[in-house]
């Protein structure tokens, strides 16, 4: 009878193997808090710093894309195979709307218009020349895709340099406050910020990938560093907006997002199949609502409607028009497929 009473008692452990199993509902969860953050606030209002903290939406999509990048590159170690995929999977999405975006707005002009149209176009590059943050997540991610393939192999050869992500945090402090490197790639704050989260993912995918199992006693200290990452953040936006580095915040959403993913985890464990569908479906088109949802929809709904109604209206426009999307760009991958040597 004790030793019954006693199992009762114990907390069930944590298997790391829900955050693959749900990734599906997690990226979809992760595009509704990026809706949320898009969709303004005045400064006043007492849910402007909860509205702020969608943006952690982007670093969810970032880690769990780096533990993903790990379990495709253990399952095969192709080069050729990691760039077709990974980028068969986001260019025909970019192509189309990058030419729906910047084509109506070019007015013409000299031969370096048409360069930088074409640059815009095919890379965003006006991104990586001045920080022009239009789709900003799609030309980051291509780039964090060319130094995954080296980086998953230097750990699997040498584990010791998994902490390769450190450097990182310590290269955005430096290009924050030492002058010449803030002058020459100080506009791209908002990707040296995030790179940490997506190079931590592929260093737990690993962990992920075997199913281990964090003891149930843990979820204390995953709670702890939940609420004091949430609540320094929501200080951070609804006191101190506008007088900090964006990437101090950027930073506390690492703790923030794997301790919300383990919790969100065991919220989804506990959803209902229908609702659970929902989001995974929602995942599915995420990055086509990414793309989607704020130029092509957003800007257009009149501005005196409330936070909510634009909400809705949005996410009803955005999705449909997303699964769209998604149909075409996997016509043209499939297209593309077809003229890749085998």
């Amino acid at each position: 009878m004790a030793e019954q009473q006693q199992k009762l008692r114990t907390i069930p452990e944590i298997d790391l193997g829900d955050i693959s199993r749900y990734r599906g509902e997690l990226m979809g969860l992760a595009m509704v808090f990026i809706m949320f953050f898009h969709i303004g606030l005045p400064r006043y209002d007492t849910f402007f710093g909860l509205m702020r903290l969608g943006n952690i939406g982007v670093d969810i999509f970032l880690f769990l894309s780096g533990i993903g990048l790990w379990f495709s590159w253990m399952k095969m170690p192709s080069m050729k195979h990691f760039f077709s995929r990974r980028y068969l999977r986001i260019y025909p999405a970019w192509l189309i709307v990058s030419c729906l975006y910047y084509i109506p707005r070019f007015r013409g002009g000299d031969a370096l218009a048409w360069i930088d149209l074409a640059g815009d176009i095919l890379i965003n590059w006006d991104f990586w020349l001045n920080g022009e943050l239009t789709f900003w997540y799609v030309p980051a991610t291509m780039m964090l895709y060319i130094f995954a393939p080296a980086y998953m192999e230097l750990i699997k050869r040498h584990p010791a340099y998994r902490w390769i992500p450190i450097l990182m945090i310590l290269w955005c402090v430096a290009v924050q406050w030492v002058a010449p490197i803030n002058d020459a790639v100080g506009h791209l704050e908002i990707f040296w910020s995030r790179v940490p989260i997506f190079f931590i993912g592929i260093n737990m995918g690993e962990m992920v990938r075997q199913g281990r199992r964090m003891d149930g006693m843990s979820i204390w200290l995953i709670l702890l560093v939940f609420l004091a990452g949430l609540t320094l953040s929501l200080y951070l936006e609804q006191v101190k907006h506008g007088q900090f580095p964006l990437f101090i915040e950027r930073l506390v959403y690492i703790p923030l997002t794997i301790s919300a993913i383990l919790l969100l985890n065991f919220l989804i464990r506990r959803t209902a199949n229908r609702l659970k569908q929902c989001f995974r479906f929602l995942g599915t088109v995420s990055l086509e609502i990414y793309l989607i949802h704020v130029q092509f929809v957003l800007l257009y709904l009149p501005k005196h409607w409330g936070y909510w109604s634009k909400f809705v209206v949005m996410a009803i426009i955005s999705v449909p028009l997303a699964w769209l999307l998604s149909k075409a760009a996997d016509w043209i991958s499939a297209q593309l497929s077809k003229c890749l040597p085998k």
